[in-house]
């Protein structure tokens, strides 16, 4: 007859799931926090720079390591941290951190760029509705870029691949948009 000492197993899986609960809470409330942050900065609310601080305080908090940081949760919180950092930083200040500066994944700085793209293209609009063409057409140039950098990598993950194509079509829209803009201002 086998007997097998399970005490030892038991804690340990007592402890990864204690990780796993706080880290998933954590997620959820990163997500919340990227996507106040991106509302924030299409209402131009002065408070986007109080809660980009704040999330980048909460992502530091949620970082981990192990198989915790290939849970989906945890892509998609880091993935929401980037599009909505790099959205602030764009908007605010004109410039886009790197992987490096936000000290994710490759991947997960990828999708959200891609994501980015989506909520570049709501600025663009709401910039052209507001009457401020330069920097509607300034939002085009940036999706632009990120299309450009894209085409240089050879992208083989399914879900990021899809991602990519949405730029792809976001580029397209900001292109029509920049062309209404300009023929709207040639009159």
């Amino acid at each position: 007859m086998v007997r097998l000492d399970l005490t030892h197993i038991s804690k340990e899986m007592q402890l990864f799931d204690k990780r796993r609960d706080t880290m998933l809470q954590k997620c959820h409330e990163a997500i919340r926090f990227s996507k106040r942050v991106i509302y924030a900065i299409h209402r131009d609310d002065k408070k986007s720079a109080s809660l980009a601080t704040q999330l980048k305080e909460k992502i530091r908090n949620l970082r981990t390591r192990g198989e915790l940081q290939f849970s989906p949760t945890y892509k998609v919180a880091m993935q929401e941290f980037v599009e909505a950092i790099v959205l602030y930083e764009f908007i605010e200040h004109n410039k886009v951190p790197s992987q490096k500066d936000l000290y994710v994944s490759a991947p997960d700085y990828l999708a959200g760029l891609c994501d980015l793209t989506g909520e570049v293209m709501r600025k663009a609009n709401y910039f052209a509705i507001n009457k401020k063409p330069k920097e509607a057409i300034r939002m085009k140039e940036i999706v632009d870029k990120i299309y450009e950098q894209f085409l240089l990598l050879d992208i083989r993950d399914n879900d990021l691949r899809k991602k990519f194509d949405q730029v792809k079509y976001n580029l397209q829209k900001l292109e029509d948009l920049t062309l209404r803009i300009q023929f709207r201002n040639s009159r």
